[in-house]
Protein backbone atom coordinates (compact mmCIF):
# COMPACT_ATOMS: atom_id res chain seq x y z
CA UNK A 1 0.00 0.00 0.00
CA UNK A 2 1.66 3.24 -1.17
CA UNK A 3 0.87 6.31 0.96
CA UNK A 4 2.17 9.85 0.85
CA UNK A 5 4.53 10.71 3.71
CA UNK A 6 5.75 14.28 3.58
CA UNK A 7 7.36 14.85 0.18
CA UNK A 8 7.78 11.15 -0.58
CA UNK A 9 5.78 7.98 -0.96
CA UNK A 10 6.23 5.03 1.38
CA UNK A 11 5.21 1.41 1.04
CA UNK A 12 3.06 0.55 4.05
CA UNK A 13 3.22 -3.25 4.10
CA UNK A 14 2.37 -4.32 7.66
CA UNK A 15 2.92 -7.73 9.15
CA UNK A 16 -0.36 -7.14 10.98
CA UNK A 17 -3.18 -4.65 11.47
CA UNK A 18 -4.24 -4.33 15.10
CA UNK A 19 -7.66 -2.80 15.76
CA UNK A 20 -8.63 -1.61 19.22
CA UNK A 21 -12.20 -2.35 20.30
CA UNK A 22 -14.50 -0.08 22.34
CA UNK A 23 -11.93 2.65 23.03
CA UNK A 24 -14.61 5.37 23.15
CA UNK A 25 -17.13 5.10 25.97
CA UNK A 26 -20.08 6.30 23.87
CA UNK A 27 -19.35 3.67 21.21
CA UNK A 28 -19.23 0.92 23.83
CA UNK A 29 -22.62 2.09 25.06
CA UNK A 30 -24.18 2.14 21.59
CA UNK A 31 -22.98 -1.44 21.10
CA UNK A 32 -24.59 -2.49 24.39
CA UNK A 33 -21.24 -3.25 26.00
CA UNK A 34 -19.33 -2.00 29.02
CA UNK A 35 -16.23 0.14 28.60
CA UNK A 36 -13.21 -2.16 29.01
CA UNK A 37 -10.91 -1.96 32.01
CA UNK A 38 -7.89 -2.64 29.82
CA UNK A 39 -7.34 -2.40 26.06
CA UNK A 40 -9.12 -5.01 23.93
CA UNK A 41 -8.05 -5.61 20.35
CA UNK A 42 -8.28 -7.95 17.38
CA UNK A 43 -6.32 -8.51 14.16
CA UNK A 44 -7.22 -7.75 10.56
CA UNK A 45 -5.37 -9.16 7.53
CA UNK A 46 -3.23 -6.83 5.45
CA UNK A 47 -5.20 -8.02 2.41
CA UNK A 48 -8.10 -5.94 3.77
CA UNK A 49 -6.25 -2.67 3.03
CA UNK A 50 -7.81 -0.35 0.46
CA UNK A 51 -6.35 2.87 -0.97
CA UNK A 52 -8.03 6.27 -0.91
CA UNK A 53 -10.81 6.65 -3.51
CA UNK A 54 -11.23 2.88 -3.71
CA UNK A 55 -14.32 0.69 -3.55
CA UNK A 56 -15.41 -1.24 -0.47
CA UNK A 57 -17.04 -4.46 -1.62
CA UNK A 58 -20.16 -5.36 0.38
CA UNK A 59 -20.25 -9.19 0.67
CA UNK A 60 -23.34 -10.88 -0.70
CA UNK A 61 -23.57 -12.98 2.48
CA UNK A 62 -23.97 -9.94 4.73
CA UNK A 63 -27.12 -7.86 5.10
CA UNK A 64 -25.45 -5.10 7.15
CA UNK A 65 -21.95 -3.71 6.63
CA UNK A 66 -20.93 -0.84 8.95
CA UNK A 67 -18.34 1.96 8.86
CA UNK A 68 -16.10 2.84 11.85
CA UNK A 69 -13.70 5.77 11.40
CA UNK A 70 -10.47 5.56 13.40
CA UNK A 71 -7.16 7.32 13.97
CA UNK A 72 -4.46 4.87 12.91
CA UNK A 73 -0.76 4.92 13.67
CA UNK A 74 2.09 3.29 11.80
CA UNK A 75 5.02 1.76 13.65
CA UNK A 76 8.50 3.02 12.73
CA UNK A 77 10.78 0.42 14.29
CA UNK A 78 10.64 -2.96 15.99
CA UNK A 79 9.08 -2.57 19.41
CA UNK A 80 8.83 -5.09 22.24
CA UNK A 81 7.46 -4.22 25.68
CA UNK A 82 7.97 -0.48 25.18
CA UNK A 83 7.28 1.83 28.11
CA UNK A 84 4.67 4.58 27.55
CA UNK A 85 7.43 7.18 27.85
CA UNK A 86 9.29 5.71 24.87
CA UNK A 87 6.30 5.13 22.58
CA UNK A 88 6.60 8.41 20.64
CA UNK A 89 9.95 7.38 19.16
CA UNK A 90 8.40 4.13 17.90
CA UNK A 91 5.69 5.81 15.79
CA UNK A 92 6.34 6.79 12.19
CA UNK A 93 3.13 8.73 11.74
CA UNK A 94 -0.65 8.89 11.77
CA UNK A 95 -3.34 8.35 9.17
CA UNK A 96 -7.05 7.53 8.84
CA UNK A 97 -8.43 4.00 8.75
CA UNK A 98 -12.06 2.92 8.47
CA UNK A 99 -12.69 -0.42 10.12
CA UNK A 100 -15.40 -1.98 7.96
CA UNK A 101 -17.51 -4.58 9.77
CA UNK A 102 -20.07 -7.11 8.52
CA UNK A 103 -22.18 -6.50 11.59
CA UNK A 104 -24.64 -9.36 11.22
CA UNK A 105 -21.76 -11.81 10.83
CA UNK A 106 -20.04 -10.33 13.89
CA UNK A 107 -23.22 -10.58 16.00
CA UNK A 108 -23.67 -14.23 15.02
CA UNK A 109 -20.03 -14.97 15.88
CA UNK A 110 -20.39 -13.35 19.30
CA UNK A 111 -23.49 -15.43 20.08
CA UNK A 112 -21.57 -18.60 19.21
CA UNK A 113 -18.50 -17.56 21.19
CA UNK A 114 -16.47 -17.49 17.98
CA UNK A 115 -13.81 -14.97 16.79
CA UNK A 116 -14.72 -11.85 14.77
CA UNK A 117 -12.21 -12.54 12.00
CA UNK A 118 -14.68 -13.13 9.17
CA UNK A 119 -16.73 -10.02 9.95
CA UNK A 120 -13.63 -7.82 9.91
CA UNK A 121 -11.40 -9.55 7.41
CA UNK A 122 -12.92 -9.29 3.94
CA UNK A 123 -10.83 -7.76 1.17
CA UNK A 124 -11.30 -3.93 1.08
CA UNK A 125 -12.46 -3.83 4.74
CA UNK A 126 -9.65 -1.46 5.84
CA UNK A 127 -9.68 1.72 3.74
CA UNK A 128 -6.64 3.80 4.71
CA UNK A 129 -5.13 7.20 3.83
CA UNK A 130 -5.04 9.61 2.18
CA UNK A 131 -1.59 10.30 3.67
CA UNK A 132 0.61 9.66 6.67
CA UNK A 133 1.47 12.66 8.86
CA UNK A 134 4.77 12.42 10.70
CA UNK A 135 4.50 11.77 14.43
CA UNK A 136 6.77 14.79 14.89
CA UNK A 137 4.11 17.03 13.37
CA UNK A 138 0.94 15.77 15.04
CA UNK A 139 -0.37 15.51 18.59
CA UNK A 140 -2.81 12.56 18.56
CA UNK A 141 -4.44 13.46 21.87
CA UNK A 142 -6.84 16.19 20.67
CA UNK A 143 -8.00 15.74 17.08
CA UNK A 144 -11.51 16.12 15.70
CA UNK A 145 -12.65 12.95 13.91
CA UNK A 146 -15.72 12.52 11.72
CA UNK A 147 -17.39 10.48 9.00
CA UNK A 148 -20.00 11.40 6.39
CA UNK A 149 -22.22 9.22 4.24
CA UNK A 150 -23.45 10.94 1.08
CA UNK A 151 -22.55 14.30 2.64
CA UNK A 152 -24.40 13.69 5.92
CA UNK A 153 -22.44 13.58 9.18
CA UNK A 154 -22.80 10.18 10.86
CA UNK A 155 -19.85 10.12 13.26
CA UNK A 156 -18.32 13.07 15.08
CA UNK A 157 -15.93 13.00 18.00
CA UNK A 158 -12.46 13.85 19.25
CA UNK A 159 -9.49 11.69 20.12
CA UNK A 160 -9.44 13.26 23.59
CA UNK A 161 -12.40 10.98 24.32
CA UNK A 162 -10.32 7.81 23.97
CA UNK A 163 -10.42 5.61 27.06
CA UNK A 164 -6.84 4.50 26.42
CA UNK A 165 -4.57 7.08 24.73
CA UNK A 166 -2.01 6.22 22.08
CA UNK A 167 0.95 5.77 24.44
CA UNK A 168 -0.98 3.36 26.65
CA UNK A 169 -2.22 1.36 23.66
CA UNK A 170 1.17 0.93 22.00
CA UNK A 171 2.90 0.05 25.25
CA UNK A 172 0.22 -2.47 26.21
CA UNK A 173 0.08 -4.15 22.79
CA UNK A 174 3.89 -4.31 22.48
CA UNK A 175 4.07 -6.30 25.71
CA UNK A 176 1.81 -8.95 24.14
CA UNK A 177 3.16 -9.10 20.60
CA UNK A 178 6.26 -7.61 19.01
CA UNK A 179 5.43 -4.70 16.74
CA UNK A 180 7.27 -4.61 13.43
CA UNK A 181 8.02 -1.64 11.14
CA UNK A 182 4.93 -0.57 9.17
CA UNK A 183 2.52 -2.42 11.48
CA UNK A 184 -0.75 -0.51 11.81
CA UNK A 185 -2.71 0.12 15.00
CA UNK A 186 -6.26 1.48 14.62
CA UNK A 187 -7.17 3.17 17.88
CA UNK A 188 -10.95 2.73 18.05
CA UNK A 189 -14.02 4.56 16.79
CA UNK A 190 -16.34 7.20 18.27
CA UNK A 191 -20.09 6.64 18.43
CA UNK A 192 -22.39 6.83 15.43
CA UNK A 193 -21.39 3.69 13.55
CA UNK A 194 -23.94 2.50 11.03
CA UNK A 195 -24.62 0.67 7.78
CA UNK A 196 -23.57 1.41 4.22
CA UNK A 197 -25.56 0.70 1.08
CA UNK A 198 -24.30 0.05 -2.43
CA UNK A 199 -23.64 3.37 -4.14
CA UNK A 200 -22.91 5.29 -0.93
CA UNK A 201 -20.05 7.79 -0.86
CA UNK A 202 -18.14 7.75 2.42
CA UNK A 203 -15.82 10.54 3.53
CA UNK A 204 -13.79 10.01 6.71
CA UNK A 205 -11.75 12.86 8.16
CA UNK A 206 -9.36 13.64 10.97
CA UNK A 207 -8.12 17.11 11.84
CA UNK A 208 -4.68 17.93 10.36
CA UNK A 209 -4.57 14.66 8.40
CA UNK A 210 -7.18 15.08 5.68
CA UNK A 211 -10.13 13.17 4.23
CA UNK A 212 -10.25 9.53 3.17
CA UNK A 213 -12.89 8.84 0.51
CA UNK A 214 -14.36 5.62 -0.84
CA UNK A 215 -17.56 4.21 -2.29
CA UNK A 216 -19.52 1.10 -1.36
CA UNK A 217 -20.37 -1.43 -4.06
CA UNK A 218 -21.93 -4.86 -4.11
CA UNK A 219 -20.38 -7.37 -6.46
CA UNK A 220 -19.50 -11.03 -6.63
CA UNK A 221 -15.95 -12.13 -5.77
Amino acid sequence: MILQYGEEDIDVNPSKIIAVARNYRAHAEEMGAEAPGEPKFFLKPRSSLLADKGQVILPEVSSRVDYEVELALIIASRAKCVSPEKVDSMILGYTILVDITARDIQVAAKKQGMPWTISKGYDTFSPIGPRVVSARDLDPSNLDIWLKVNGEIKQKGNTNLMIFPVRKLVSYISCIMTLEPMDIIATGTPSGVGPMQAGDLIEAGIENIGTLTFTAVRKNC
